[in-house]
C-alpha cells in the first residue's frame, strides 16, 4: 500500500540514545525483597524444634510470594515507562521469571506451613489442612487464590502453553488479578508480621494499592481515555502474502499518540469474533495523523479472522508499547534483519533510520515476502539496501553464519543491528552476531511470542 503512505523526504536525525531504567528497576525490585526478610527478622524472636523453623520457613516463603504477587501484577500494568523504555519483550520475561517464583513460593509456602503446623498438633497432614482451610479466617478466600494461581502457572508452562490457543491463555492469564485479591486478606489477618504491627501493614496496603493504582490507570483508564478520543476504524483490508494481510486504521488526531516507528499497539477488532481478546501488532508503515497500518500472518484464530475484517469495523487499541526504535541507535550505520512477518515494524524502521542503512529479510519463498515492492521503493528512494534469504531449491535454509554476516555487510562491527523474529531466529543471530564482533549493546531485538 505506497499509495496510502507518502514518504518523507529526508531521514530524521539520529536521536541521542536514552540509558534503559532496567538495572534501577532490578536493584529496586531485589532491595524490596531484601525489605521483606528484614521484616521477618525484626518479627521473629528465638525458632525452636522443628516445627518452628518449618513454620519459620513458611512465613518466609509467603512474605516473598506475597511481594512476589504484587510485583506481578505490577508488570502486569503496562506502565510506558517499563514499555517503552525497557522494553515489552524484556518485561514479559522479567513477569514470566516472576510467575515461576512466586508458583514455586506459594508450594513451599503451603507445604511448610502445613507441615509446621501438623507437627505443633501432633496431627496428620490432611487433618491439618481442613482445619486451616475450613477454620482460619479468609482462608476459603485464599485457597480459592491458591487454585487459581496454580492454575495460572499450569497453563503458562511451556509444554501446555503450545498446546492451547493464545486466546483460552490469555483469559485464564487474566484470573491473576482475582487470584491475588483472593489471597490478599489471609495475609493481613493471620500474619505474624502484621498482627497489630500499623507500620507494617500499612506498607504491606501502600505496596498493593500502589500496584491496583497502575493497573487501574494504565490497562482500563488510559486505554479508554486513548479510543474515545481518537475513535478508530477499520479503513481497508490488503493482502501482501500467502496468509498475511495488512489493515489500514483511521482516527483522529492520530499524532498525539506519540507512536514511533518499529513501535506495536494491542489491538481488538469490535467485529467477527475479533473483541475478546487483545493481541499485539505492530506498525508497519510509519504512522500518519489519520492513519496507521499493521500486517498479520495467520498464525492463530484471532489473526487468521483478519482478512473478514470490514471497513468501519470499530477498533480498541492500546499503546504504542515496544522499545525498538532510533532511540536505540548509536551509529549512522544500521543493518535490520527479518525474520519471517518480523518484517512489520522493521519495514517502518526502513524508511525513517537515519544513515546507512541495509535490510536483510528471511523467507520460505519469493512469495512469502511480504511488502517486497514497498521496500524496494524506499530502498531506491533513499540510497539503501535489501538482501533476501530464500530457501534453496530443496528446501534447505540459508545459514546466517558470523563469516557470512560479515562478508554480506562490510563494517558489520559497526552496524547497529535491529532484529525481528521467532525467537530461537533471533537467539541464533545474536550468538553470530556477537562472533562477528558486534558489541552487545548495538544488537537491538524485540519478541512478541507469549
Amino acid at each position: 500500500m505506497t499509495t496510502v503512505y507518502e514518504r518523507r523526504t529526508a531521514p530524521p536525525v539520529l536521536p541521542a540514545p536514552r540509558s534503559s531504567p532496567a538495572g534501577p528497576l532490578l536493584a529496586l525490585l531485589w532491595a524490596g525483597a531484601a525489605a521483606v526478610l528484614v521484616l521477618w527478622w525484626t518479627d521473629t524472636g528465638s525458632v525452636v524444634g522443628t516445627e518452628g523453623w518449618l513454620t519459620g520457613a513458611g512465613r518466609i516463603a509467603g512474605l516473598l510470594c506475597g511481594y512476589s504477587c504484587a510485583v506481578l501484577v505490577g508488570l502486569m500494568a503496562r506502565v510506558p515507562l517499563l514499555e517503552r523504555r525497557i522494553g515489552s519483550d524484556r518485561v514479559a520475561r522479567w513477569h514470566a521469571m516472576a510467575g515461576r517464583y512466586t508458583v514455586c513460593l506459594l508450594v513451599a509456602h503451603v507445604a511448610l506451613i502445613l507441615t509446621g503446623y501438623a507437627a505443633q498438633d501432633r496431627a496428620s497432614i490432611v487433618h491439618e489442612t481442613l482445619t486451616v482451610v475450613l477454620d482460619y479466617p479468609d482462608m476459603l478466600m485464599a485457597t480459592a487464590g491458591t487454585v487459581i494461581l496454580f492454575a495460572v502457572g499450569i497453563t503458562s508452562a511451556r509444554a501446555v502453553r503450545r498446546r492451547t490457543s493464545y486466546e483460552f491463555w490469555y483469559y485464564v492469564h487474566l484470573l491473576t488479578y482475582a487470584a491475588v485479591f483472593l489471597a490478599f486478606f489471609h495475609q493481613l489477618s493471620l500474619g505474624d508480621d502484621f498482627n497489630g504491627k500499623p507500620v507494617s501493614t500499612a506498607a504491606w496496603y501502600a505496596l498493593y494499592l500502589g500496584v491496583a493504582a497502575l493497573v487501574l490507570w494504565y490497562r482500563i483508564l488510559a486505554p479508554v481515555r486513548l479510543n474515545l478520543r481518537h475513535r478508530l476504524r477499520v479503513e481497508s483490508v490488503h493482502k501482501e502474502a500467502p496468509g498475511v494481510y495488512s489493515v489500514v486504521v483511521r482516527g483522529r488526531r492520530l499524532d498525539e499518540l506519540g507512536a514511533r516507528p518499529g513501535q506495536f499497539f494491542r489491538w481488538r477488532f469490535l467485529g467477527e469474533g475479533m473483541g475478546w481478546a487483545s493481541t499485539p501488532y505492530s506498525l508497519s508503515a510509519p504512522p500518519r495523523p489519520d492513519l496507521m497500518r499493521i500486517t498479520v500472518k495467520a498464525l492463530g484464530d484471532h489473526s487468521a479472522a483478519v482478512p473478514l475484517l470490514r471497513p468501519g469495523t470499530r477498533v480498541w487499541a492500546e499503546g504504542p508499547y515496544g522499545s525498538l526504535t532510533a532511540d536505540r541507535g548509536t551509529t549512522h550505520r544500521s543493518l535490520l534483519i527479518a525474520g519471517g512477518v518480523g518484517i512489520t515494524p522493521l519495514r517502518a524502521l526502513f524508511e525513517t533510520l537515519p544513515g546507512d542503512v541495509t535490510l536483510l529479510y528471511r523467507a520460505r519463498t519469493a512469495e512469502d515476502l511480504a511488502l517486497g515492492g514497498e521496500l524496494e521503493a524506499i530502498a531506491d528512494w533513499r540510497g539503501a539496501k535489501v538482501l533476501y534469504a530464500l530457501n534453496g531449491p530443496r528446501g534447505e535454509r540459508p545459514r546466517f553464519t558470523a563469516a557470512a554476516l560479515a562478508a554480506t555487510v562490510p563494517g558489520l562491527a559497526e552496524h547497529d543491528v535491529y532484529i525481528c523474529g521467532p525467537h530461537g531466529f533471533a537467539q541464533e543471530l545474536y550468538r553470530e552476531l556477537r562472533a562477528a564482533g558486534v558489541p552487545d549493546r548495538r544488537i537491538h531485538h524485540e519478541s512478541f511470542e507469549l
